[in-house]
C-alpha cells in the first residue's frame, strides 16, 4: 500500500457563520473538555442489519468479526483467537476468544456465534455463496462444515456482513432491531439516518480507548463537510471532494491523511443491451477516455489513471504484462465504425436508423463520481455517442441491473472488503453477474480460474490463475476502468493517531488520543 502524509501549511479562511459552533482546541489525553470527538461523512445510516448497514458498525468498532485483518491484508485473530482447518479442507473450527462479553453484558458464546453466522448465510453475504454444510457450537468452538474446500473462508468471516451481534439484538424473525456488539465502543443513541453516539465500554478486554465518546454525523454535501473540516466543527472527515482536499491543504489547523485502497472506479456497461452487449463497442468507450486528463484535472491526482481493472495496491493482482488502457479517439472511432456505427449529421453515431444514445447512472455520495460521469459524458460526445447522466441515488443502480433497464453506470468497487479479493471478484463476474460487477456477460474460462482458486491452488498455480483472470477482464470490460482511488480523511490538529486503514474495514478511532497542548 502507498501512505501519503500531507502537512497543511498557511492559513484559511475561516467561515464566519462556522466559527461559533467550532469546536476547541481539546485536551490531554482521555476527553476532550468540550465534547466527544466528532466524526463527519457522507455515507447515512440506512439500515442496522450487519447484510445492508454498510460497515458503519465495524468501521466504528461497535461490533467485531470472528477474523480480523492487518492493514496489509493478512488474516488476524478477531473475536476468534485462532482458528485450524482439517486436511481435507472441509471441516473449519474457530476458537471464540473467552470471556467476551456483548454490550449488554451477556458473554460471547459459541452459540451466539453460531445464530449469528447462520442469520448471516440467509441474508446478502459473502457467506451465503460459501459451500456450507452445517455451523455447529460445541464449548468455546464453532465449527464450519463444507460441502467442498473454499480457501478463503476465514477472509469470509471478516466480512462486516458476518459480524457477530448478542442475541438480544434480533428479533423473532432475526430482523436486528438493536445493534448489541462486543467491540471497544458501544452505541449510546442511534438517529437515523444521520447520526450515531458512542461510548467507551467500560468491560472492554482490549486495550481501553482514550477518547470516551464519538459522534458520527453524516453531511451530504461536500462542500459543508469541508466547511466543518476548516472551521474545526469535525475532528475526522472523510469524503472530501479533490477541489476542497487541494484547498485544505492551505489550513494550518489540519492534517491531510490518505491511503490508495484497492478500489477502482468503474464504467458498468450492460453487455446484454442491443449496443452496448458489442465488444467493439466496449473497446471504443474505453479507448474514448483520457483517463490521465480526468484524474488530473478531476481527481487533482494523476497517478490515480487507471491503466488496468486492479490498482497496483493490489499487488497480487495487479498485472504488470497487461498493454495499459490508453486513451485514442481515432481507434475509438474506427471501433465503432468497425460495429456498424456511422455519423449522423449532426455528427451522433446512427446505425439501422437508430442513435447511439445511452443512459449512465451514478450518484453523489463519493462527491467524484457526477463530476467525472460529466467527463465520460464529454469523452463519448467527441466520438458520437449521447450519454444522458442520471443522478439519484446509489440504491438505484442496483435495481436497475435487477429490472434490466441498466445501460451505463459509474460507482466505486472496493475488491477487499472482504481481505482475500478472489471472494469479490467470484461474486460480481459470476456467470449470472452482479448488481455491482458483469451485467449480461460471462466467460466459462474465467469462471474456472475463479473456482481453482477457490478450491485452494497456491503457489504458481494461483498466480497462473489471477493473472488470468485479470487478462480476460482487461481484454472483454464487463466492467471499464476508469480510475484508481485514494481515500482521504481531514484531520483536526487536536487529534493524534489516525492511520487510514487501506480496507476501509475500520476507522481505528479506538487508537485516537487529543493532541498534548
Amino acid at each position: 500500500m502507498v501512505w501519503k502524509r500531507l502537512r497543511a501549511a498557511g492559513a484559511s479562511v475561516l467561515v464566519a457563520g462556522l466559527l461559533a459552533g467550532c469546536a476547541g482546541d481539546g485536551g490531554t489525553g482521555g476527553q476532550a473538555a468540550d465534547g466527544p470527538l466528532k466524526v463527519v461523512g457522507p455515507f447515512e445510516v440506512h439500515s442496522i442489519d450487519p447484510a445492508t448497514s454498510g460497515g458503519f458498525f465495524t468501521r466504528l468498532q461497535v461490533a467485531e468479526t470472528l477474523v480480523e485483518a492487518s492493514t496489509d491484508g493478512a488474516l488476524q485473530p478477531g473475536l476468534a483467537t485462532g482458528w485450524e482447518t482439517s486436511e481435507d479442507r472441509l471441516t473449519w473450527r474457530f476458537t471464540i476468544r473467552p470471556d467476551a462479553l456483548f454490550h449488554d453484558g451477556t458473554a460471547v458464546t459459541a452459540e451466539a456465534v453460531k445464530a449469528a453466522l447462520e442469520t448471516a448465510r440467509s441474508k446478502e453475504s459473502p457467506l451465503a455463496d460459501v459451500p456450507v454444510k452445517a455451523v455447529t457450537a460445541d464449548g468455546g468452538t464453532v465449527t464450519v462444515e463444507l460441502t467442498k474446500p473454499f480457501a478463503p473462508l476465514a477472509a469470509v468471516l471478516a466480512h462486516t456482513s458476518t459480524q457477530i451481534l448478542a442475541p438480544a439484538s434480533y428479533g423473532p424473525d432475526r430482523a436486528v432491531t438493536e445493534v448489541i456488539g462486543s467491540g471497544p465502543y458501544r452505541v449510546e443513541r442511534l438517529q437515523q439516518p444521520s447520526g450515531i453516539e458512542l461510548t467507551a465500554f467500560e468491560q472492554w478486554q482490549g486495550e481501553k480507548p482514550v477518547i470516551r465518546e464519538v459522534t458520527y454525523q453524516a453531511v451530504g454535501r461536500a462542500e459543508s463537510r469541508a466547511l466543518m473540516a476548516e472551521s474545526g466543527q469535525a475532528d475526522v472527515t472523510f469524503g472530501m471532494d479533490p477541489v476542497s482536499l487541494q484547498r485544505l491543504q492551505q489550513n494550518e489547523g489540519v492534517e491531510i491523511e490518505a491511503v490508495t485502497l484497492p478500489r477502482s472506479i468503474l464504467l458498468k456497461a450492460n453487455a446484454g443491451h442491443e449496443i452496448l452487449g458489442d465488444l467493439h463497442v466496449r473497446q471504443a468507450l474505453s479507448t474514448a477516455l483520457d483517463r490521465k486528463s480526468m484524474a488530473e484535472a478531476l481527481l487533482r491526482d494523476p497517478e490515480m489513471a487507471a491503466t488496468q481493472l486492479f490498482p497496483p495496491s493490489l499487488q497480487d493482482w495487479h498485472q504488470e504484462s497487461l498493454d495499459p488502457l490508453a486513451h485514442d479517439a481515432e481507434a475509438a472511432k474506427a471501433l465503432l465504425a468497425e460495429a456498424g456505427w456511422t455519423p449522423g449529421a449532426d455528427g451522433v453515431l446512427v446505425r439501422d436508423g437508430r442513435r447511439f444514445e445511452v443512459s449512465l447512472r451514478t450518484f453523489p455520495d463519493r462527491p467524484e463520481l457526477p463530476v467525472l460521469a460529466t467527463a465520460v459524458q464529454a469523452a463519448l460526445r467527441e466520438v458520437g455517442i449521447v450519454v444522458d447522466v442520471r443522478i439519484g441515488n446509489s440504491s438505484e443502480i442496483p435495481a436497475a441491473h435487477q429490472d434490466g433497464t441498466l445501460e451505463l453506470a459509474l460507482f466505486t468497487r472496493n475488491f477487499a472488503l472482504v481481505p482475500d479479493p478472489l471472494v469479490t471478484l467470484a461474486g460480481d463476474f459470476a456467470p449470472e453477474g452482479s448488481d455491482w460487477g458483469a451485467m449480461g456477460w460471462n466467460n466459462p474460462e474465467l469462471t474456472a480460474a475463479l473456482n481453482d482458486l477457490a478450491r485452494g491452488a497456491d503457489g504458481q498455480a494461483a498466480e497462473d490463475g489471477r493473472e488470468t483472470a485479470a487478462r480476460i477482464l482487461h481484454t472483454e470490460l464487463p466492467v471499464i476502468p476508469v480510475a484508481w482511488y485514494r481515500q482521504s480523511a481531514i484531520v483536526n490538529d487536536r487529534v493524534e493517531g489516525l492511520e487510514l486503514d487501506p480496507l476501509e474495514r475500520s476507522w481505528r478511532i479506538s487508537e485516537l488520543s487529543w493532541a498534548q497542548k
